[in-house]
């Protein structure tokens, strides 16, 4: 079985910074790619930022520019640093790991923006 654990949300006002955590531990074998996902309520979960094993990253818009996905392969671990945050960017944010077994999803991690 694969874990996969987030950290790192809660409350900032707008303008502010979060960086959310993501560890992935148990039966993992390669992983082919890493993701942040959110979900506002009312609204289809989206991917927000993605990373794969070799260190490429791609954006939604909404996000580029003020949002950074960073990876540490070793410890299986997955970083969201998010900057210029806005009331829009407030959901629930859900990191999805894809290795050559499938996709494995963490119960999420509140973050609110308040204006």
């Amino acid at each position: 079985q694969v874990q996969v654990v987030e950290s790192g949300g809660g409350l900032v006002q707008a303008g502010g910074s979060l960086r959310l955590s993501c560890a992935a531990s148990g039966s993992i074998f390669q992983i082919v790619n890493m993701a942040w996902h959110r979900q506002a309520p009312g609204n289809q979960r989206e991917e927000v930022a993605l990373i794969t094993w070799a260190g490429n990253t791609n954006y939604a818009d909404s996000v580029r520019g003020r949002f950074t996905i960073s990876s540490d392969n070793a410890r299986s671990t997955v970083y969201l640093q998010m900057n210029s945050l806005k009331p829009e960017d407030t959901a629930s944010y859900y990191c999805k790991i894809t290795t050559i077994r499938g996709e494995y999803w963490g119960q999420g991690t509140q973050v609110t923006v308040s204006s």
